[in-house]
């Protein structure tokens, strides 16, 4: 086993706190990492307070890894000691169905396993997350990180990256789309960036006037406010693709409107309570679309990945000591950040 420290969630309403814990083993397919950053996502904080779904404590939330392989099982011939690799949302799944064929395993049809808060598959233990010291991972599940890039602002990539990236590519947004993004946090400011570097005309709506001009820092060519009516119908029937990544419930009628004919809208943010319903003629009328999208597979990860070296593309993130979490998860609430936090996982220490 491999003695691992971790800062975890023992319960839905208390802070997180030191756990030491073990990983399992090497198998002949697994690769140890040792981390070395985690990006803290607004689902770490829904899933240790329960808010999802019963959580199986103490929990160790994190999905965003970036560290370097320490060793690796002896049958792995992809990954050796040193390389710079990611791990995102997902560890492992079935890998025969017909999603996992496809390079779909976020879509697996017997359930991918989770980077934490699922059931490990070799060991029948609850998975822990990143927010930890050491992590040990199927070698299929494991990604190049590329080297010319910071990697703790590679970090949120592995969750707020691949999970725009993959409707974008998905709708083949490119040169000459018109593309709109709701919505300037840790998924917003990752789909702007990401739709302007694949050549399309970027559009942020908000409804924070204090917003505009970081949008327009990050890549947007216009930004309009959305509560500004003549403004919004002057967008109607002009966007391709909309990228919704607001998690709480709103007006998908007004939204729905600016879409072209075969126009979509795609919804990334987890609404705990539904939205209002458009109205039928906005999508028959116009054959709109109204869909969803969950992170993505494996391969398009890594293209992501890929591209962002290509292109210089990385999170805006501000950078945290491990004993600082709470108070991350606290102005998380308050959307006090730009846009990511990320935590060095360097500064875990053992409990007392």
């Amino acid at each position: 086993m491999i003695p691992t420290i971790g800062i975890a969630a023992y319960d839905a309403a208390g802070p997180l706190a030191p756990w030491r814990f073990e990983r399992r083993d090497l198998g002949a397919h697994d690769v140890h990492i040792r981390i070395h950053f985690c990006g803290i996502c607004h689902s770490d904080l829904h899933t240790v307070r329960g808010e999802w779904g019963p959580c199986a404590y103490p929990q160790v939330p994190g999905h965003e890894i970036v560290g370097r392989v320490e060793q690796v099982g002896p049958a792995v011939t992809r990954w050796k000691a040193g390389d710079l690799v990611g791990v995102g949302c997902m560890v492992n799944s079935c890998q025969q169905c017909q999603p996992c064929a496809d390079g779909l395993e976020q879509y697996c049809d017997n359930g991918m396993t989770g980077t934490y808060g699922s059931i490990e598959q070799e060991t029948g233990r609850p998975t822990q997350g990143g927010y930890a010291t050491d992590v040990v991972v199927h070698e299929q599940f494991v990604l190049r990180v590329p080297e010319n890039l910071d990697p703790a602002a590679v970090a949120p990539l592995l969750c707020a990256g691949i999970t725009t990236w993959s409707p974008l590519r998905q709708w083949k947004v490119g040169p000459g789309s018109r593309v709109a993004v709701v919505g300037i946090g840790g998924l917003g400011h990752m789909a702007v960036k990401l739709a302007r570097a694949l050549g399309a005309h970027v559009v942020v709506l908000t409804t924070s006037p204090g917003k505009a001009e970081d949008a327009l820092r990050l890549g947007a060519h216009e930004v309009v406010l959305s509560r500004d009516k003549q403004a919004m119908k002057g967008l109607r029937n002009s966007l391709d693709v909309i990228i919704d990544t607001v998690g709480t419930p709103h007006d998908l009628e007004g939204e729905m409107q600016l879409l072209r004919l075969d126009g979509t809208l795609v919804l990334l943010g987890g609404s705990p309570e539904p939205h209002p319903s458009p109205g039928a003629f906005t999508f028959i009328m116009k054959r709109r679309r109204l869909a969803g999208s969950l992170i993505g597979g494996i391969a398009e990860t890594q293209e992501m990945l890929d591209f962002c070296g290509a292109h210089g593309i990385t999170a805006d993130i501000e950078l945290i000591a491990a004993d600082a979490v709470n108070a991350a998860y606290e102005r998380m609430l308050r959307s006090d950040v730009r846009y990511r936090f990320v935590i060095d996982a360097s500064t875990i220490s053992a409990p007392a």
